[in-house]
């Protein structure tokens, strides 16, 4: 199955002009559980680390910094 193609014709385009010069287009902020989730990442490491104590910080940059220096 081919994917739908996502590029607009000349028409469409032209349509969303005026539909944004009028002040009739639909809006683009995202809400629910889309908005919720395009925030995961940037809170989710701060949260994470706030919840670790010193110790398992340390222990889990040991581990990282050993993973990233591993001979392969």
């Amino acid at each position: 199955m081919k994917p739908k193609s996502t590029r607009r014709d000349f028409t469409q385009v032209a349509f969303a002009i005026v539909q944004e010069a009028t002040g009739e287009a639909p809006s683009t902020k995202l809400t629910g559980k889309k908005a919720d989730s395009s925030k995961g990442g940037k809170k989710g490491g701060k949260a994470r680390a706030d919840k670790l104590t010193p110790k398992q910080r340390s222990e889990i940059a040991k581990i990282a910094a050993e993973a990233r220096w591993k001979k392969v």
